[in-house]
């Protein structure tokens, strides 16, 4: 959704706790805070359409390059405080697929057949009475297992020269995630569908043909995949149907330790943490993270879909709370992690997630999140920005055709033909409660006084000043920083405006399964697992591995975002006058990075 917001520079500043003054012309979300903890201030410099999460130095190189192309993309330019910028949907390069490869360097080809020429998608024609009802893995019965049984078998048996072939499906995911694509006229620009508003649409619309192929196959348009139904306690298990060594939905290359009837963990830590939860509590922490990922962290768009991604932008400015986890760690949990495979295949990495016909059921349940996203609030829309709307992939349908399909085409599942069939959602109920009575208010207000004109230095366990720390740091252990807020004691009607939100610039190496923690105002030295079921926990940062042209061919930036208005609402913060903010590693942190963390208001 378009808003305006202003663009930055960063400067180095000592610490600072005066806020600039609200300009009336300007909506509340493009008010920036002035005060960073970190040392730093972003000073407003002019207004540009949706600049959220966009490197200003990169717009104007962006603008000129496209430009210079002849207006390739037939992007609007948005004139504000003299200055131009332009925007421009996004999309693959079909016409110049390149082999992928793999996170040790190895080529490896991923691209489709290359077409003569594509065609536009056309909505098909849908009796909203006789709806595709996609099913519960956990609940099919023997004759649907039959059918879809017949269907893959026959993929699979297609000759790989073919693009409707299970080897050729698998390819595409690969493909589009592992660098076989750069942007189109952007040549020195890799194309990526994680970490951004793209990863919703893509994903749909791979399903969507996957699914077209299999029905065409087997002659049953009227045939759906199902999907993992992992966020409810029975789904919380690998589905029996894919553990069958005798049928063509099983792949051998899966965490053995992690076969029915193991409970799933939907924060995965990784092989080398051990975790002492009860099944109960295992639940219970899964049915929290949902709703932390779902609900409070999800109260806006940008929150939920992913950040905004244009043509000329770096890839995985920012991925949504879903995409993160369970999206992530149910990849890797499935895996099978080094040393019994190389890179975490199949599951664990991009590059081979789509051999393993557990993928599609996974990604059937991503996919069922963002309708309920849509169903939990009247607030939670898709974004109507023409970029979003704009942007379009390459697939090729159940009759072998290549297809231009665009984002706006894949919005509502019922108009593709297929709806899910109902389950309840127990997590709706698991909103986390406080672990304990915070400190006295006079306490935090005296802390806070004796800290905010810190200078980078440790936190002394023995001590309850939790220090103002600059940044970047690196991430080899547990960080403690106390973050200013730029508003406090705000009105219910400004929270339901503007969340408050806690943004973190993390760089992290791409081909390492990498996650930490966040908790707020938690005491505890070392947070432990058992805390993710309460209030202090605000999410995590989790890195699927895949091959990355960045820096060092691995090293990449992102940027995640966690909701803090009904966290700080619940610890009885509104009042004060900044947070504790606390990172803790979990797995592959040796290489993360927190390049800054700070506040932000998102409308």
């Amino acid at each position: 959704m378009a808003s305006f917001t202003p663009s930055t520079t960063t400067t180095t500043t000592t610490h600072n706790f005066s806020t600039i003054t609200r300009n009336p012309l300007l909506t509340k979300s493009s008010q920036l805070s002035t005060f960073r903890s970190t040392q730093s201030r972003r000073i407003p410099s002019n207004i540009s359409c949706n600049a959220t999460n966009n490197d200003e130095s990169n717009k104007f190189d962006r603008r000129n390059l496209l430009i210079g192309l002849g207006g390739l993309y037939g992007a609007a330019t948005t004139l504000t405080s003299g200055n131009a910028t332009l925007a421009a949907p996004t999309a693959p390069d079909a016409t110049q697929c390149v082999p992928s490869k793999i996170d040790d360097g190895s080529p490896l080809q991923c691209c489709p057949p290359k077409p003569s020429q594509f065609v536009d998608f056309k909505l098909p024609k849908v009796n909203p009475k006789q709806l595709r009802l996609r099913p519960a893995a956990h609940l099919v019965d023997d004759k649907y297992l039959a059918k879809y049984s017949k269907a893959l078998a026959l993929m699979k048996a297609l000759p790989d020269s073919d693009p409707r072939s299970f080897k050729q499906q698998a390819d595409v995911h690969c493909a589009y995630c592992n660098g076989g694509y750069h942007q189109v006229g952007l040549p020195n620009l890799e194309f990526q569908v994680h970490g951004s508003w793209l990863f919703f649409p893509f994903h749909r619309a791979y399903l969507y043909f996957y699914e077209r192929i299999l029905g065409k196959l087997i002659d049953d348009p009227t045939f759906s995949i199902p999907y993992w139904n992992w966020d409810h306690p029975d789904g919380m298990y690998m589905p029996s149907m894919f553990n069958d060594k005798n049928s063509p939905f099983f792949d051998a290359i899966r965490d053995q330790n992690h076969l029915p009837p193991t409970l799933m963990n939907l924060s995965y830590d990784g092989p080398d943490t051990v975790s002492n939860l009860t099944n109960e509590q295992q639940i219970e922490q899964n049915l929290t993270i949902m709703y932390k990922q779902m609900v409070s962290n999800a109260k806006k768009p940008t929150l939920f879909l992913g950040a905004s991604y244009r043509a000329g932008d770096p890839v995985n400015p920012g991925p949504g709370t879903l995409e993160i986890q369970p999206h992530g760690t149910v990849h890797n949990w499935t895996g099978n992690p080094p040393p019994n495979t190389p890179f975490w295949e199949d599951m664990g990495n991009f590059y081979s997630a789509a051999r393993d016909p557990i993928f599609y059921a996974h990604h059937g349940n991503v996919d069922r999140t963002w309708s309920i996203w849509k169903d939990i609030s009247r607030k939670h829309k898709d974004f109507k920005d023409k970029d979003f709307l704009n942007s379009y992939f390459y697939f090729y349908d159940e009759n072998a055709k290549p297809v231009k399909i665009f984002v706006k085409d894949v919005l509502d599942t019922k108009k593709l033909g297929y709806d899910y069939q109902p389950m309840d959602l127990p997590w709706l109920k698991s909103r986390p409660t406080p672990k304990r009575n915070r400190r006295p208010k006079k306490l935090v207000k005296k802390v806070f006084s004796t800290v905010k004109n810190a200078v980078a230095a440790e936190a002394d366990t023995n001590n309850p000043v939790v220090p103002t720390l600059v940044f970047p740091r690196k991430l080899d252990h547990i960080i403690r920083t106390n973050l200013a807020r730029p508003r406090k004691s705000r009105t219910q009607e400004e929270k339901d405006d503007e969340e408050e939100v806690l943004v973190i610039d993390v760089e992290s190496r791409s081909d390492v399964y990498s996650k930490f923690d966040v908790y707020v105002n938690d005491e505890d030295e070392s947070p432990t697992l058992e805390n993710r079921t309460q209030t202090e926990y605000a999410g995590s940062f989790v890195n699927v591995p895949h091959r990355h042209s960045g820096k060092d061919g691995h090293l990449k930036m992102t940027t995640i975002k966690f909701g803090l208005s009904e966290l700080i609402d619940d610890l009885d913060a509104n009042d004060d006058e900044g947070l504790d903010i606390i990172f803790v590693p979990r797995t592959g942190t040796d290489s993360v990075t927190i390049k800054d963390v700070r506040i932000e208001f998102q409308d």
